[in-house]
């Protein structure tokens, strides 16, 4: 299922969503060169999170296969910047182009719901949280992990816990059929958390290199669940519920 529009109304102008957004399309092309084989080599190597490499689990020197002729070669430095770093780097179009639309959909409610500020720090936290769930489960993968779906989950965390009944218009495609669904939030991206979950756990009974960081994403998700709360400012809140910014079925 694929999520192409909500019924939110904003107050604020998504100022912050909109600057993510830039710099990940900034980064896309001034440094991972529009996905071409040597600048995205590259800036997966050195700009991606290698749980085995920040957390000294595997060994200096070992080499990791990333494509044809392409290795990255593991070194003594920690680099934690990559924490970060890794947030705004991406491994394709379709990785980059999911990620921005899932937070389009879905960031700017948040941002409105906290207030730009606010906003920048939530997204910072969840990401870095779901980095750290991800190296948790894999402490010794020498697979770089990129892409903001982490802090994006967790935009999609608090989205559930705010905004549950708004309706979710979403494109779903089995086989050549393709229609779209309208549902509430808590369905849409409930079903979406559970899909993780057993993804998750299929990985852990056959577990192979590569694919997707889904427990990164399972912890981003949960940490803006248990963050939205601190983060939400009341005002705001308090202005869609009594306003005309409140959802229709709210």
């Amino acid at each position: 299922m694929f999520p192409y529009k909500d019924e939110n109304p904003t107050e604020l102008t998504p100022v912050v969503t909109l600057g993510i957004i830039a710099v990940n399309a900034m980064v896309w092309l001034l440094v991972q060169g529009l996905g071409a084989d040597e600048p995205l080599a590259r800036s997966v190597c050195q700009l991606g999170l290698i749980p085995g490499e920040v957390l000294h689990t595997v060994p200096p020197g070992t080499s990791v296969p990333l494509g044809p002729g392409v290795h990255c070669v593991l070194t003594a430095d920690a680099h934690w910047s990559t924490v970060l770093t890794s947030m705004f780097m991406h491994g394709g179009w379709f990785h980059i182009i999911g990620n921005m639309w899932f937070l389009w959909v879905f960031g700017n409610n948040i941002e409105d719901s906290m207030g730009h500020a606010r906003f920048v720090v939530f997204y910072l936290l969840c990401g870095v949280a779901a980095a750290a769930a991800q190296m948790v489960v894999a402490p010794r993968s020498v697979v770089p992990m990129v892409g903001a779906s982490g802090a994006i989950s967790g935009v999609m965390g608090a989205y559930t816990l705010l905004y549950p009944r708004v309706r979710v218009h979403t494109l779903v495609t089995l086989g050549f059929f393709v229609t779209t669904v309208t549902l509430p939030a808590y369905v849409m991206l409930g079903y979406w958390f559970v899909l993780q979950l057993l993804m998750g756990a299929v990985g852990a009974l056959s577990p192979t290199e590569g694919g997707v960081a889904v427990w990164a994403h399972v912890g981003g998700f949960l940490t803006g669940l248990l963050l939205v709360k601190l983060f939400a400012n009341p005002e705001f809140l308090e202005r869609r519920r009594a306003g005309v910014f409140l959802p229709r079925d709210a």
